[in-house]
């Protein structure tokens, strides 16, 4: 266990930050209806490797010039672990998870589990990186898990049954709360576009290599699986290329865990875009994100 306190974060966020997380919020929160529509045509697997792969192409002009900067070559040479380790645990894996469950679970309910982001990182950080926890932090955690464990009870029709599809979206948010505390210790000093377009370098490579036997180049290049690629191409650029760089923005401005409560506002989006498409959400189910978003107050509260 590392006991060695973090640097102290200053507790003002500017609006800068605010507008930040509410941008990022609209568009992670839409981003389970795009992993629906990309699931019309192509696998969970390709999902999953496709938006990584062209979020690596979208960073590879940055890269290019990056590169040519000694500073950068330095603290890319010193961090690459570090970055590999964001790239597993913030990008590659959970975008497997989240494809897989997609296919089984509705999308705002999808969102509504995401929310525990927050939680697993107060969690993580305080046993792997010595952060203190106070009480109703503590009280907030086990809110949180009892909310989770309503969602993952439920199925997607509402019946008591263990769901181990939405287990899939709680590993998921365990690697996202990784990936915030390793991003706020190791990687918080550079800037947010370098430490991103890093981060895609490795694992956009991997999933390049990963689609290759696959059928997706064929599927991407039928017309009639244009809207799917489309929306494809939204999740690889916009929500897991422009917005992780806002991301790490949020969390140079303010904190690891306030970068986190971005999925306070996530799961109203997301459920937003399920009622829309017609998806059926349940009484215990609302009371599991109730619950959930409850526990994620108490994380954060001043």
């Amino acid at each position: 266990m590392i006991t060695e306190s973090l640097p102290v974060v200053t507790q003002k966020r500017p609006l800068l930050a605010w507008l930040l997380l509410c941008t990022m919020a609209l568009v992670w929160g839409s981003s389970f209806i795009l992993i629906k529509r990309s699931l019309e045509a192509f696998s969970p697997e390709q999902v999953a490797a496709g938006r990584i792969f062209l979020a690596f192409l979208f960073f590879v002009p940055f890269q290019a010039f990056q590169i040519q900067q000694p500073d950068n070559r330095r603290e890319l040479r010193l961090k690459w672990p570090y970055l590999i380790a964001v790239g597993l645990t913030g990008y590659l894996i959970p975008a497997y998870l989240f494809s897989v469950a997609g296919a089984h679970l509705n999308s705002s309910l999808a969102g509504a589990l995401n929310s525990l982001s927050p939680l697993f990182t107060l969690f993580i950080g305080a046993i792997f990186f010595g952060n203190q926890v106070k009480s109703r932090q503590t009280l907030g955690i086990l809110l949180g898990l009892v909310g989770s464990i309503l969602l993952v009870f439920f199925s997607a029709t509402g019946e008591f049954s263990v769901n181990a599809y939405a287990l899939l979206i709680v590993l998921a948010t365990i690697c996202y709360g990784t990936n915030t505390n390793l991003i706020g210790r190791h990687l918080s000093h550079l800037p947010a576009l370098v430490s991103t377009a890093w981060t895609f370098f490795g694992i956009g490579l991997v999933a390049f290599a990963l689609l290759l036997p696959t059928d997706f180049w064929s599927r991407a290049m039928n017309p009639q699986n244009s809207w799917s690629l489309g929306t494809l191409a939204m999740l690889g650029i916009l929500a897991s290329g422009v917005m992780s760089v806002l991301f790490n923005r949020v969390i140079q401005l303010t904190s690891p865990l306030f970068g986190a409560s971005v999925t306070y506002l996530i799961p109203v989006v997301a459920l937003l875009w399920g009622l829309l498409d017609g998806e059926t959400i349940y009484a215990a189910q609302y009371l599991g994100m109730a619950v959930c978003l409850l526990g994620i107050y108490l994380t954060n509260k001043s």
